[in-house]
């Protein structure tokens, strides 16, 4: 998981124009998810995709009872393993284990150039939404017919 963690992260500093050698260099509150995830996603569902051994795709969910939501975080497939549907087993799983524990909707937010989740995540019934994260050129979307609340 660390791994994947390190890969995400490391791309998304990239992919915002402000890339980072090593790990060493992002955000500290990047750094403690990739040195200890365990603790950083203590209240939430870490989803691991395995090939074998090999950890190749992992998804992080979160959930707010009181809210009667979840969010999905850390969606992310290692390169060498795209196209398999990984990311489309994650974000399925991540679904269905919402439902099952009554969560009547489920938001995300994704960087407006990663296009190819963007696709996916249309695919797969997620809408854009009124966003709760102001950030420059974050898309928020939603998915589930109970109206998310503003976090």
């Amino acid at each position: 998981m660390a791994a994947l963690l390190a890969a995400y992260h490391l791309r998304t500093e990239a992919e915002k124009g402000v890339p980072v050698s090593d790990v060493a260099g992002l955000p500290a509150r990047y750094r403690a998810e990739i040195a200890d995830p365990r603790t950083a996603f203590a209240d939430a569902v870490v989803l691991v995709a395995l090939l074998g051994d090999v950890a190749v795709g992992c998804l992080v969910v979160t959930s707010a009872p009181a809210q009667g939501q979840s969010e999905i975080k850390r969606l992310w497939t290692d390169p060498e393993f795209r196209g398999r549907g990984i990311a489309s087993a994650l974000l399925g799983a991540a679904l269905a284990h919402a439902a099952e524990n009554g969560m009547g909707a489920v938001r995300l937010s994704v960087w407006e150039w990663r296009t190819g989740a963007i696709a996916l995540y249309e695919r797969f019934g997620f809408a854009v939404t009124r966003p709760w994260d102001e950030r420059d050129r974050l898309v928020c979307m939603r998915h589930g017919a109970s109206p998310l609340r503003d976090a």
